[in-house]
Order: structure tokens, then C-alpha cells, then sequence
């Protein structure tokens, strides 16, 4: 039976490989499902601080959703896949740990959505992004809520209408990579990001996060106030506490993660 989404956890970070390069780690429904269960499964994890995605290969991170599927699942059966890449999306933002993708190959259509859907981005410099659905007809629909809060409208639209590729130092420049980095060093500078992460104080990501995301679609003054709220819990935290008393004591903070 395949197994298509490898799972394993090493200091701190985990790492979710979906493992279909023959197909270009496409996005079928097993590979929806198997990437829920696994970011619940990291975000249950005590020994998890971090996790890192990826594709297995070096062709592709993945290249959107399994086009096969389209004719041979029922409309019903489709119509609830394609719900799963919504519900993906939002649970790795609702996640409790900080999550990267580390965008070994080209991210395209669906592949796209999920790397934006990481909190953090790392690709190796020969990756290309893109929106490629309107070649054979369709558009990315889903996509577009992700590509809209990411890009301007001008930048977000010439992208899903035209179909272009983006070369990875271009998906920099745009702000859809935090960083592109030459493929011999995608894993030392994925990783370095991830233990960065995994030492922070994760009770403070968390409330970062939840209010970075919460605050995204709220009209200035609402997302002022909310984020005043957030700043109050914040300092109320154990953890701020002893941040700011290791600041003071010239020391390094003991996280107690709370």
C-alpha cells in the first residue's frame, strides 16, 4: 500500500515529505488526508517545535492538484477533495508550531497554495512558482485567497490570468519565498530557519501567530485594537517574563513554553 506523505521528527522539527516524484507529488485526496493527519499529529507532539514540508525528489515541491482525478471521482467525490485543500490550508495557519516549506522543486497551481499556506518559505534557487490552470481551462480558485494576501491585485491577478512561471528569485522579490538559495544548500538553510524557530519561546509564537493571522482581514483601527488586546496576554505570559529577565540579567532565556 503507498504511503504518500513520509513522516518523521528529529531536534525538535518535523518533517512531512509527500512522496509521489513519479507524479510530481501531486495533490490527491490521500495526500490531503495523510498531510492533516500529520500536521495534527506535529501539533499534538510535545517533542515538536517546528515543522518543515516538502516534496520528495528534486523535480518538483509539488505540482498542484491530481489532474487524474478530476475523471474518475464522482462530482461529490471531487467537490469534497478539493474542500480538503481548504482544510489543509487553514490547519497548518491554525497549527500551534511554526511551519516551513522547504521548496525542493517546482511549486505549481495546488503546490503553490500549500507553500504559501506555511507560515515560512525556503526554495532552491532553480524552483519556479506559478499558477499554470488556465493552460488547460480551469483557474485557481482556492489559490487566489492565498495569492491575494500575499500580492497586490495587479501582481495577484496577472499571475492566475496569464498562467506565468516565476523563477524563484522572482517569488523573493514578490514575497512569496523568504529566501532562494542554491539547491546543494536548500537543507542547511531550511533547517537553520527551523531550529531558529524551534528556539523561541512557543507559547509566544503561538499568540504571535493566532494574532498576525486573526488581525490579516480586519480593518486598520479593529486590527489595532485586537492586536493592544494580544499585546496584554502576551506580557502576562511566564515566558515574557523571563525573556525580558534574561535580557536584564544578560543571560540566555529558560523557556518554559507557557
Amino acid at each position: 500500500m503507498e504511503v504518500p506523505v513520509q513522516y518523521g521528527v528529529k531536534d525538535g522539527v518535523a518533517l512531512l515529505t509527500i512522496d509521489r516524484p513519479q507524479q510530481r507529488n501531486a495533490l490527491s485526496a490521500a495526500v490531503v488526508q495523510a498531510l492533516q493527519q500529520l500536521v495534527a499529529q506535529a501539533d499534538a507532539d510535545p517533542a515538536v517545535r517546528a515543522l518543515v514540508l516538502t516534496g520528495a525528489g528534486d523535480r518538483a515541491f509539488c505540482a498542484g492538484g491530481d489532474l487524474s482525478s478530476m475523471v474518475s471521482d464522482s462530482f461529490f467525490a471531487s467537490h469534497e477533495g478539493r474542500r480538503g485543500f481548504v482544510t489543509l490550508a487553514l490547519a497548518l495557519q491554525a497549527c500551534r508550531k511554526p511551519s516551513i516549506a522547504r521548496v525542493n522543486g517546482h511549486a505549481m497551481g495546488g503546490g503553490l497554495g500549500l507553500l504559501l499556506a506555511c507560515d515560512l518559505a525556503v526554495a532552491a534557487d532553480d524552483a519556479e512558482l506559478g499558477t499554470p490552470e488556465i493552460e488547460v481551462g480551469l483557474f485557481p480558485m482556492m489559490v487566489m485567497a492565498l495569492l491575494q494576501r500575499h500580492l497586490g491585485r495587479k501582481r495577484a491577478l496577472e499571475l492566475v490570468l496569464t498562467g506565468e512561471r516565476l523563477s524563484a528569485a522572482r517569488g523573493v522579490e514578490l514575497g512569496l519565498l523568504n529566501r532562494a538559495v542554491p539547491r546543494a544548500e536548500l537543507d542547511a538553510a531550511t533547517f537553520a530557519l527551523a531550529h531558529k524557530l524551534c528556539s523561541r519561546s512557543q507559547a509566544t509564537l503561538l499568540l504571535g501567530r493566532r494574532a498576525f493571522y486573526a488581525a490579516e482581514d480586519l480593518p486598520l483601527a479593529q486590527a489595532m485594537e485586537y492586536l493592544a488586546t494580544q499585546l496584554s496576554l502576551n506580557v502576562n505570559l511566564e515566558d515574557a517574563a523571563e525573556g525580558v529577565g534574561a535580557f536584564l540579567e544578560k543571560r540566555r532565556p529558560q523557556w518554559k513554553d507557557r
